[in-house]
């Protein structure tokens, strides 16, 4: 089978899947992107509490702009919100994609964030990405300078981005009042202490500051298994390297 041939098929093969109904998802706290808290009440408000910072695990999942989800959707499609995140405004839609690389690599169901934005990116681990054969740089969220291509196919159509996948840099939300708290700035580059059997400090950990944000580190897969989380948990800030 050429190449041409084995991508028509990975495309048929694809959209016959995403035109099926998605199920419904159980209800409670999806604020750590996808993975539920399960403990009945929500450990972040703890985590907040004893002022630390609370994790969210953030696994692979897409942006994208209208223009791009209507090529994937069809004409007008809007996207559908399965479940609100922990940042304000933000949700886990319905609608997923599969992601392709360059070797012809897929990486099925992906979820898309919402809202859409005015660009279209893919966030993935370190993993997922040795998965779809691609090396994407560490960026921070839209900075898609040098990113890896990649194809976004879901059942109405595809969207080649030729730098749209990124691993996303460690980072935690924080308002401006919780900086001033910590005594952090958005130059600052932290320590986190993670508790546990398989406790760690993890480096290089940037604030994304702003009124809006509800405090939260975010972790990738690949970071938060490696620590055996799953999200909630409360975690240490230990210094500014500044």
């Amino acid at each position: 089978m050429n190449d041409k041939a084995l991508v028509e098929t990975i495309t048929r093969t694809v959209m016959e899947r995403l035109h099926q109904t998605p199920s419904a998802e159980g209800e409670g706290c999806s604020g750590c992107a996808l993975r539920q808290c399960g403990r009945g009440s929500r450990a972040c408000d703890t985590a907040k509490a004893e002022h630390k910072i609370p994790v969210g695990v953030s696994a692979r999942h897409a942006h994208v702009s209208q223009v791009d989800l209507e090529v994937l959707y069809g004409s007008g499609h809007q996207l559908v919100i399965q479940a609100p995140l922990y940042q304000p405004g933000a949700f886990a839609a319905a609608e997923t994609v599969t992601v392709v690389g360059p070797r012809l690599r897929a990486l099925e169901g992906v979820r898309i964030l919402g809202p859409v934005r005015d660009y279209s990116q893919v966030e993935v681990a370190k993993t997922d990405a040795i998965r779809l054969g691609v090396d994407p740089p560490l960026r921070d969220s839209g900075d898609l300078v040098g990113a890896s291509p990649v194809t976004l196919i879901g059942p109405a159509g595809s969207v080649y981005l030729p730098e749209g996948a990124i691993c996303a840099t460690r980072h935690i939300h924080m308002t401006p009042e919780e900086a001033r708290e910590f005594g952090v700035a958005a130059t600052s580059r932290l320590r986190v202490r993670i508790p546990g059997e398989r406790a760690l400090i993890l480096e290089n950990v940037r604030p994304k500051i702003d009124p809006s944000y509800v405090l939260q580190m975010h972790l990738d897969t690949d970071d938060s298994n490696a620590a055996g989380l799953q999200g909630g948990e409360a975690l240490e800030v230990l210094w500014d390297e500044e």
